[in-house]
C-alpha cells in the first residue's frame, strides 16, 4: 500500500488531553490553578510534554488539527499545542518559536469570533500569550489591550515587560542567539544587566 501519511490525531481527544494535562483533570481541585511549570524550566516536565504530546504539536503544525478552530476551548488547545508546548520541548532553539505564526493565526481568529469572552480567564490567558510572544508592535498593542481587559494586575505587568522591550529593540534580544541574529552593543548590554527582561 502506497504510504498515506502521519496519522491524525482525533481533535476532540486531543483538546480533551491537552486540557487535562495543562489544567488539570475536569473536576479536580488542581483544574485551573496556577502552575509553576508553565513559566519556569522543568526539564521533567519538558520530557512529559515530549513523550505525551509530540505528534500532536506535528499536527497541529502542519493543519491537521484545525477543526479545533470551531470552538472555544479548542482554540485553547491548539495555543497550547502551537505556542506554549515548543516552548518547552524545543527550549532554547530556533524550533521553540516555528508555529508562532499559526498561533496568532488561531488566537486572532477565536477573539474575531468572540471565543475568549466565553472563556474562563485562565484559559484567556493561553489564548492571548501568542500576541505577548510576537515580536510585531501591532501585535504588542493587541497584548496589551486584551491583559488590561482581562483584569489580572501580574499577567498585565509580564504583557507590560514583553511590550517595553519590543518598543525598545523591535525583537527580543534573548532569541538573537538560537535564530541566529547578530544582537547590538545596546542589546548585549541589556542582556548582560537583565537578562531575558521578564
Amino acid at each position: 500500500m502506497p504510504y498515506a501519511g502521519p496519522m491524525t490525531p482525533l481533535p476532540s481527544e486531543t483538546m480533551a488531553r491537552v486540557l487535562a494535562f495543562w489544567f488539570g483533570a475536569p473536576g479536580s481541585s488542581e483544574e485551573g490553578a496556577p502552575r509553576p511549570e508553565w513559566f519556569k524550566q522543568s526539564d521533567a516536565f519538558d520530557r512529559a510534554i515530549a513523550e505525551r504530546f509530540e505528534e500532536e504539536m506535528d499536527a497541529a503544525a502542519d493543519g491537521r488539527l484545525d477543526a479545533l478552530m470551531d470552538s472555544p476551548l479548542g482554540c485553547v488547545a491548539l495555543c497550547i499545542l502551537l505556542d506554549q508546548f515548543p516552548r518547552n520541548v524545543w527550549r532554547d532553539s530556533a524550533r521553540a518559536f516555528a508555529c508562532d505564526q499559526k498561533a496568532r493565526t488561531v488566537a486572532r481568529h477565536a477573539i474575531e469570533q468572540g471565543f475568549d469572552e466565553q472563556l474562563k480567564p485562565v484559559h484567556r490567558l493561553f489564548l492571548y500569550l501568542p500576541f505577548e510572544h510576537s515580536e510585531s508592535m501591532a501585535d504588542q498593542e493587541v497584548s496589551m489591550a486584551l491583559f488590561t481587559a482581562l483584569g489580572d494586575p501580574g499577567w498585565l505587568e509580564f504583557a507590560r515587560k514583553h511590550y517595553d522591550i519590543v518598543e525598545r529593540f523591535d525583537r527580543f534580544p534573548h532569541r538573537n542567539a538560537v535564530l541566529g541574529r547578530t544582537s547590538t552593543a545596546a542589546e548585549e548590554a541589556f542582556l548582560s544587566e537583565r537578562g531575558r527582561g521578564f
